[in-house]
C-alpha cells in the first residue's frame, strides 16, 4: 500500500510560530506521513497552492493559518474537479473560529496530533455569487414591487456567474467594517484585542442600511422573508462568529442548509443596546433579530456594504471581472448602487478532517456510537475496534492543562524511568498521545528530549506498534494500549533507531 501523502499550506502572515512546523511534520513522519510544504507568498497563492495540491492527489491538504487561509484552501480544493482530498488544519489566526468550533487544539503540536486522530466528514459549503447590481428606481410614489420590476428592466446588469464559497459565515454590516479596519500589525501583536480596538473606533460611524432578504425556490421563484432596515445580517454554516458569539445557533454542516440571522433597526436605544451587545459578544437580542433557515437566499443590499468571508472582507469590485467593473464605471449615481448576491448550500460537496474526540455538535447526521458512519475517501481504512474508538473519545483531557494534583505521579514516573534503561534510551518528556486512525495498534507520541552534552531540549516524535515492547512500572510486559493512557509531563523511556526528521520507531518503551 502506498505512502499517504499530505501538503502543508503555510500562511506567515497569520502569526503563527514557524519555528515548530519541523516538529509538526515530525509527528505526522511518525504517523506514516510524507508531508510537503509550501509558503503563501501574495495574496491568492494558498488557493492556487491548494489547487495544485488536490491536483496532484494529495490525501491530506493541511491549512496552517487563520480562517481565510483555510477559506482559501477550500476554495482551492473546489476548483479541482474531482478531487478526492481531505482538508485538515493546523490553527495559526487571531480568531481560529473554525479549529475552536470542531476541538482542535491551538498549540500546533497537539494540533498534529489530533489530525493523526481525525476521521474524513462530508460537510456542506455556503456558495455565494453577485447575481448583479442596480440603481433603484426612479418614481418614489410607485410600490416596492413596482420599483423592483423597473430596477430590474431598466437599470439591472446582470453578470457571469462566478461562486465563491466559504466554510463558515458570511456577513454584512458591524463584522465586515471592524474586520476591514482592524490592523494586521495589532493582529499580530494584540491578537483578539486587535478587533475590539477596530470596534471602538468604528462604533461612532457604524448605522443601518436597507436590505431585502429572499428564499430561493427554484430559478423562477422566490419567496419573500424579510425587508427592512438592518444593522448586521449574518449567514452561517456554523454557529459561532469570530469564535466569540452564536449567531446562527441552530446550524448544521450537514444538513443541506443555510442559517440566516438579520440584526434589525430599532429605536436609538435598543440600536445602542444591540450594537454593544454584539461588541461585547453576547447573543443578538430576539425581540432585535429575526432567523431563517433556507438552503437558498437572496439578498439585495447597497453595493458600498463589504462583504465577510470566513473572516475576511470582500469589495464589490472585489467579485467583478474586468468588463463588469467597467460597466460599473459608467452608471451614474453609484452611491445609491444595489447589489444582490444569491447565496446557495452545496450539500456534501467537501470533506474535512474533524476530531474523533469531537462531540459532533454541528453534524445533524452525527455516528451513533459504535456505528461505521464515517464517509469513504483516501484517508479512510479504518481497523481501530469499538473498544479503541470508545477509549480515544475519552482522551480529550490529555491535550488540556493538568492540574497539580498530577504533579505527584509525574515525579514518580520520571524517577521510575530514571532507572530503567536511562544509558541506552532516549528520555522523553511527554506533550501528547495520538492513536492513528488508520492504523491498529499504533500510536504516535511527541514530545521533549535533553541533549546530553548541551542540555539543549530536542523535540521527539516517537511511533509505536504492535512490534514495540512496553514495559510498565513494575517491570512487566504491557499492551501498547496502556500508551493511551499517558499524561501531559509524564516521562518515559525509549529505544530505537532515530530517522532525520527527528522520528523515533520504538523498538522498547519503558513507562
Amino acid at each position: 500500500m502506498r505512502r499517504k501523502r499530505a501538503f502543508l499550506v503555510i500562511n506567515p502572515r497569520a502569526g503563527q510560530d514557524m519555528t515548530r512546523l519541523p516538529d509538526v511534520i515530525a509527528v505526522l513522519a511518525a504517523a506514516g506521513w510524507r508531508t510537503d510544504n509550501a509558503i503563501v507568498e501574495y495574496s491568492g497563492h494558498s488557493i492556487k497552492l491548494a489547487k495544485k495540491a488536490a491536483e496532484e492527489g494529495y490525501d491530506l491538504i493541511i491549512a496552517h493559518g487563520g480562517d481565510g487561509t483555510i477559506n482559501d484552501v477550500v476554495n482551492g480544493v473546489m476548483k479541482c474537479k474531482g478531487h478526492q482530498s481531505v482538508i485538515g488544519v493546523l490553527p495559526g489566526g487571531t480568531a481560529n473560529q473554525w479549529a475552536t468550533e470542531i476541538g482542535m487544539p491551538l498549540d500546533p503540536i497537539k494540533a498534529a496530533l489530533t489530525l493523526i486522530e481525525s476521521d474524513p466528514r462530508a460537510v456542506d459549503l455556503g456558495c455565494i455569487e453577485l447575481q448583479g447590481f442596480m440603481l433603484p428606481a426612479p418614481h418614489q410614489g410607485d410600490n416596492r414591487e413596482q420599483q423592483s420590476t423597473k430596477s430590474k428592466k431598466n437599470q439591472r446588469h446582470t453578470l457571469s456567474k462566478s461562486c465563491h464559497y466559504f466554510l463558515l459565515t458570511a456577513g454584512f454590516g458591524i463584522d465586515a467594517s471592524i474586520i476591514h479596519d482592524t490592523s494586521k500589525m495589532l493582529k499580530a501583536h494584540l491578537g483578539r484585542v486587535a478587533f475590539d480596538v477596530a470596534a471602538l473606533k468604528a462604533l461612532p460611524e457604524l448605522h443601518s442600511f436597507p436590505a431585502t432578504l429572499n428564499a430561493s425556490e427554484n430559478e423562477h421563484t422566490t419567496k419573500s422573508l424579510w425587508q427592512g432596515e438592518a444593522l448586521q445580517i449574518i449567514l452561517g454554516n456554523t454557529r459561532r462568529y469570530a469564535n466569540a458569539v452564536e449567531f446562527t445557533p441552530n446550524a448544521f454542516m450537514d444538513d443541506g442548509a443555510l442559517d440566516a440571522c438579520v440584526i434589525t433597526k430599532g429605536n436609538p436605544l435598543s440600536t445602542i443596546e444591540q450594537v454593544t451587545s454584539l461588541l461585547t459578544r453576547h447573543k443578538p437580542d430576539n425581540a432585535t433579530a429575526d432567523y431563517f433557515h433556507e438552503p437558498h437566499f437572496s439578498l439585495t443590499v447597497p453595493a458600498s456594504l463589504l462583504l465577510q468571508l470566513d473572516g475576511s472582507t470582500i469589495k464589490l469590485t472585489d467579485t467583478l471581472r474586468k468588463s463588469d467593473r467597467e460597466t460599473l464605471r459608467t452608471m451614474t449615481d453609484v452611491d445609491q448602487l444595489q447589489a444582490t448576491y444569491l447565496f446557495d448550500t452545496v450539500p456534501h460537496v467537501l470533506q474535512m478532517a474533524i476530531p474523533r474526540a469531537y462531540n459532533n455538535t454541528l453534524f445533524a447526521g452525527a455516528p451513533k456510537k459504535g456505528e461505521e458512519q464515517r464517509p469513504a475517501s483516501s484517508l479512510e481504512k479504518p481497523e481501530a475496534n469499538e473498544q479503541n474508538m470508545t477509549a480515544t473519545n475519552g482522551q480529550q483531557s490529555q491535550y488540556t492543562e493538568r492540574a497539580d494534583e498530577n504533579a505527584q505521579v509525574v515525579v514518580q514516573q520520571e524517577t521510575q524511568a530514571n532507572g530503567k534503561n536511562g544509558a541506552n534510551g532516549h528520555r522523553v518528556t511527554v506533550i501528547g498521545v495520538a492513536l492513528h486512525s488508520e492504523k491498529k495498534q499504533v500510536y504516535v507520541i511527541a514530545g521533549n528530549t535533553n541533549k546530553e552534552r548541551t542540555g539543549e531540549i530536542k523535540p521527539a516524535a516517537i511511533s509505536i506498534n504492535a512490534k514495540t515492547t512496553t514495559i510498565d512500572e513494575i517491570d512487566e510486559n504491557a499492551s501498547p494500549s496502556i500508551i493511551q493512557q499517558l499524561q501531559e509531563g509524564s516521562v518515559i523511556v525509549v529505544e530505537g533507531k532515530e530517522s532525520e526528521r527527528g522520528v523515533i520507531q520504538a523498538t522498547h518503551v519503558t513507562l
